[in-house]
């Protein structure tokens, strides 16, 4: 199915799928050709053949061979030629019967006199077909990268004989390779030659770029000139299993691929600096606990605690930004290391503390994950200072993820809320504000009749 757009482009035809359902052959998909005009401009998905298509799609179900109709037949006012082609699958062994008929129609409506660039698209797609019919395409071991800039028959075409030699290049081929470099035609010379000959010797080349250029294999890669890029794909045409030649797809990917290395290296600059801001904010954690340790007061301790703990919260979404270049980190990650710090903060109370995460976060945006990070550092810090009161015990946390919301409970087996009331200090301050306002959600505080106390957030995603 990938591949047939190349096929229908390339025969200047509609191209119909057929798989058996029931007792009947029914449509299971449609390919229209960007080269010509459609014939079919509403969806037929679903139907069934037409009276005067039935001999043909049958005959060639029956043989397992390619059928054309003897006669010209016609659709919505337009004179059609219809022609059926059995689908084996590649590792099909019982040939008996195929799998599927792939019907090619071509509309004689707006046919003109084919001339030499026609002929060559047509009997590439020809070729393509009797392949299909051969259980020998789509070729299995394509090699076909997910990289942008596929190259379709449209950008260019370049056709292959047995030895490498190019047959016939399409005038959008033949420019590339004129821009390359190359001075002349391209017919009748070794491609591999031609491109070995212009190429830019100081790039990488992919191992992959023989088999491209003498169409040996099935290949996809890039081949680099000192002023532009080309795409290459390489399909080897086949007869019965034999090879007889190739074509040769091209595509100049030259801004493509430009734009593909501003956008790496903006994403290698923004990983710097998320990198740098880390190290800048691990730093003024580290001058607050030395000055918290210098410090004689233990009011002053705890303050300069809090604000150590605040901003080596946002340093940990810092450093799980500078380890990848999407702008939305996996929070379950960044939550982990969180957690890293609340032994410390019990320590500072001389208490054992065991916290346990149930659920998932997901992926949230840098602001969600940064706002997010200091509510539960601050709620787990609070649990263990506050709630848990010098004694060991357990905070547990549950996220429940859903596309649109984010629900989150904190908590804690200790002493639950004193008379019921939620504190007035600077890090309910902190939460209210960053819940409200950033994470546009809600909070509520609760003590459970089997005591402590439950932290519930509801955000909106």
């Amino acid at each position: 199915m990938a591949d047939w757009q190349l096929i229908a482009d390339a025969a200047f035809s509609d191209l119909v799928l057929w798989v058996p359902k029931r007792t009947k052959l029914h449509v299971y998909a449609h390919a229209r050709p960007s080269t010509a005009a459609t014939l079919f401009y509403r969806d037929i998905t679903g139907s069934v053949a037409r009276t005067d298509w039935l001999k043909v799609i049958d005959e060639a179900w029956e043989t397992g061979k390619p059928v054309v109709a003897p006669t010209l037949s016609e659709f919505s006012g337009n004179a059609t030629r219809i022609s059926a082609y059995p689908v084996y699958a590649p590792d099909q062994v019982d040939r008996t019967q195929p799998l599927a008929i792939i019907t090619r129609h071509t509309n004689l409506g707006e046919s003109r006199y084919p001339n030499k660039l026609q002929l060559n698209f047509v009997a590439t797609a020809e070729q393509l077909l009797e392949m299909v019919s051969q259980g020998d395409f789509p070729i299995r071991e394509a090699g076909t990268a997910p990289r942008r800039g596929a190259p379709r028959v449209t950008d260019g075409l370049v056709r292959l004989d047995q030895s490498g030699r190019v047959l016939f290049a399409s005038p959008n081929a033949l420019s590339m390779f004129n821009r390359a470099g190359m001075d002349g035609e391209l017919e009748g010379r070794l491609l591999a030659e031609v491109v070995t000959a212009i190429s830019d010797r100081e790039s990488n080349v992919d191992e992959g770029l023989p088999l491209v250029l003498t169409g040996k294999g099935a290949w996809r890669t890039d081949i680099e000139f000192p002023e532009i890029t080309i795409a290459a794909r390489s399909i080897p045409i086949t007869d019965n299993s034999e090879r007889v030649g190739a074509a040769v797809l091209c595509r100049d990917v030259t801004e493509l691929r430009v734009r593909e290395r501003e956008l790496l290296t903006k994403d290698l600059t923004i990983r710097e600096i998320h990198h740098r801001v880390k190290n800048n904010l691990q730093t003024v954690a580290s001058l607050l606990r030395i000055q918290s340790r210098q410090s004689n007061t233990e009011e002053v301790k705890e303050t300069l605690a809090q604000a150590m703990r605040r901003v080596s919260a946002i340093a940990v979404v810092h450093d799980v930004l500078s380890e990848g270049i999407d702008q939305e980190v996996s929070f379950d990650q960044v939550f982990n290391r969180i957690l890293i710090l609340v032994p410390e903060i019990a320590t500072g109370y001389h208490t054992t503390v065991r916290t346990t995460l149930s659920g998932s976060f997901g992926d949230l945006s840098t602001e969600k994950a940064t706002a997010l990070a200091l509510v539960l550092t601050e709620l787990v810090a609070n649990a263990v200072e506050h709630g848990l009161a010098d004694k060991s015990g357990e905070v547990s946390v549950i996220a429940e993820r859903t596309p649109k919301a984010l629900k989150i409970e904190v908590i804690d087996d200790g002493v639950g809320l004193p008379e019921g009331k939620v504190g007035t200090g600077l890090g309910t301050q902190i939460v209210r504000t960053l819940v409200e306002s950033e994470l546009r959600g809600t909070i509520s505080w609760t003590s459970p009749i089997r005591g402590g106390t439950k932290v519930s957030l509801d955000l909106v995603l």
